[in-house]
């Protein structure tokens, strides 16, 4: 997009009365929808991309993070950008719908006047409503959309693919898919998708003998242009789930098998070269300044919402590097300009989806409405009501992980409490009432047994160092993990620029210094040991919702930064 368009976007977001100082709701303003959603047919390949809505498929309130921290030569830069500085870096004017959308100022009253975004009626909705225009758009979906949820959980994926093809999705990449098990993945793609969705991942290998286990890529002709989205499933999944789950495949980057892809379907004559990725943002730019012949990546699993494409060069030209957030909150449209075999310009947006400016498509209103019907008495049932803003987001603790962690350390009797790093998981307003289905919005996984483990001083502060370096290593294709362990009872510092074992120190139970022979009992869950068991997180969370029907405002512990002031991804 050039930038005298993206200014005239902007401009149009903010005028009309889209501004957070009115006192109506989003939904009452005249015209809003048409101002935010106007987006003028440009060339003659389009591309609609949504990623990580795990299984959310009614609308919702997300909180961006408001730490986000870039090390290295990533600080400043984004993704590593949060509210204000954000807002300055993408010319997006504070206290609007857009500014909402992108960031966690004054997210709970913001939330208030905008309301609730996604929800896949509202998004099948505007996908519609562009494909009117872009007849030949191809929708991608980038993954992370059979987990997430209470319904997706309990049938086995089936809610959120059945879903996916109701919404007309075109092309797929996974993540998460796989920890339904490699079985359950195979028979979705050769029986549910077969005709209908490719399943691409060109990084998923046999361990035997390195045959592919899913199509590398889609070949499409889109107004008589040759296009080819190749696939790239989460790398390092054996890793950040569990293993046994894929027991016969593996995954990595594989940067060397993706050039040779890109040759080839360069050869077979694509004009239009895409990666549908699932590497996290901070991966998907080192690949694009390595690998040339990509025209654009359009990224997932790092669930941040990324207003304009960053232009990567490298030998070959350029790459743009998109990322388009997470649980149905934003939809990607990359429209390129194709003419004489080559691509003379493009245009991109990433629109927020604000469910009251767009009405609920009745035919996936239907199909929600259907899967959730057996289990609405279940998924509705009270357990508890927040007094404060809870949200899961952010490299450290969000309040939802504190409540976790507290939970833990209390039905499990730990000194201390580990939950581990996820960026899933919906937001709750102070004063909403936590159901059964919130709950599971935040613990619904496939290995949800909780553990009491006794560990050692020093054995904590190995596993704290190794999550620290999946999270902070200046190397991206090292960052293996999602955010930072989440942590209670005990405090730390942690300067994320040293070397690798040398960025956690002062680690204190209860004001004391942490004894590297000393055993405490450490509380968890999701082990992604084979064979591990133990009371599911659903149950311990409800045991605790039981003695406390009221959940008092938290505030998120956050470690002592060392050498991060004036992140731009850190707040104040």
């Amino acid at each position: 997009m050039q930038r005298r368009e993206f200014l005239q976007m902007l401009a149009i977001a903010s005028a009309g009365g889209l501004a957070l100082a009115d006192t109506d709701a989003l939904a009452a303003t005249p015209g809003a929808a048409e101002q935010l959603y106007a987006v003028p047919r440009f060339g003659n390949v389009s591309l609609l991309h949504f990623t990580d809505c795990h299984a959310q498929l009614l609308p919702l309130y997300f909180r961006e993070p408001h730490v986000n921290l870039g090390v290295g030569g990533a600080a400043g830069k984004p993704p590593h950008l949060v509210g204000d500085k954000l807002l300055k870096h993408f010319q997006i004017a504070p206290k609007t719908a857009r500014a909402h959308a992108f960031t966690y100022l004054d997210f709970a009253a913001a939330a208030k006047v905008y309301g609730k975004v996604g929800g896949f009626a509202h998004l099948a909705a505007l996908i519609k409503q562009l494909r009117a225009s872009r007849p030949h758009a191809l929708l991608c979906d980038g993954g992370d959309t059979w987990q997430g949820s209470a319904t997706s959980l309990w049938t086995s994926g089936q809610d959120m693919v059945d879903a996916a093809k109701l919404l007309g999705v075109d092309i797929m990449a996974p993540h998460w898919e796989f920890t339904l098990g490699a079985r359950r993945v195979q028979e979705i793609v050769q029986n549910d998708f077969q005709g209908k969705v490719d399943f691409v991942a060109q990084n998923v290998i046999t361990n035997d003998f390195g045959d592919a286990v899913f199509a590398p890529y889609s070949w499409r002709e889109i107004n008589g242009v040759p296009v080819a989205v190749i696939g790239q499933a989460f790398p390092y999944t054996p890793i950040a789930n569990p293993r046994h789950m894929v027991p016969d495949w593996s995954f990595g980057i594989q940067e060397e098998r993706l050039q040779a892809l890109v040759a080839e379907v360069r050869a077979k004559g694509a004009k239009v070269v895409v990666l549908l990725s699932h590497n996290g943002m901070d991966v998907d730019l080192k690949l694009a300044s390595r690998v040339t012949g990509i025209d654009a990546i359009l990224g997932g699993h790092t669930h941040d919402g990324i207003p304009a494409p960053v232009v990567v060069s490298n030998r070959g030209g350029q790459t743009l590097v998109t990322n388009a957030g997470s649980n149905g909150k934003f939809l990607g449209v990359l429209d390129f300009d194709v003419r004489d075999g080559r691509i003379h310009g493009y245009q991109y947006r990433l629109l927020p989806v604000f469910s009251n400016l767009l009405p609920p498509d009745p035919a996936m209103q239907a199909h929600i409405d259907a899967v959730r019907a057996p289990y609405k008495a279940k998924l509705d049932e009270k357990l508890a009501v927040t007094e404060g803003l809870l949200y899961r987001r952010g490299n450290f603790n969000g309040s939802w992980d504190q409540v976790i962690v507290d939970a833990l350390r209390e039905v499990k009797g730990a000194d201390m409490a580990f939950s581990p790093g996820f960026r899933w998981g919906t937001s709750l307003l102070p004063g909403d009432t936590i159901t059964r289905g919130l709950l599971m919005d935040q613990v619904a996984i496939t290995y949800p047994s909780t553990t009491l483990t006794e560990m050692s001083g020093a054995t904590i502060k190995t596993i704290m160092e190794d999550v620290c370096d999946n999270l902070f290593h200046p190397d991206p294709y090292y960052q293996q993990g999602g955010d930072m362990v989440r942590v209670g009872g005990m405090t730390y510092t942690c300067t994320p620029g040293a070397a690798s074992g040398q960025r956690i120190s002062d680690m204190r139970l209860n004001g004391k210094l942490l004894d590297a022979d000393k055993l405490y009992k450490v509380a968890g869950w999701a082990p992604v040991a084979e064979g591990a068991a133990g009371t599911p997180i659903w149950d311990v969370m409800e045991s605790y919702f039981r003695a406390h029907p009221v959940v008092r405002p938290r505030q998120p512990y956050q470690p002592a930064l060392v050498g991060m002031a004036g992140n731009a991804g850190l707040a104040g």
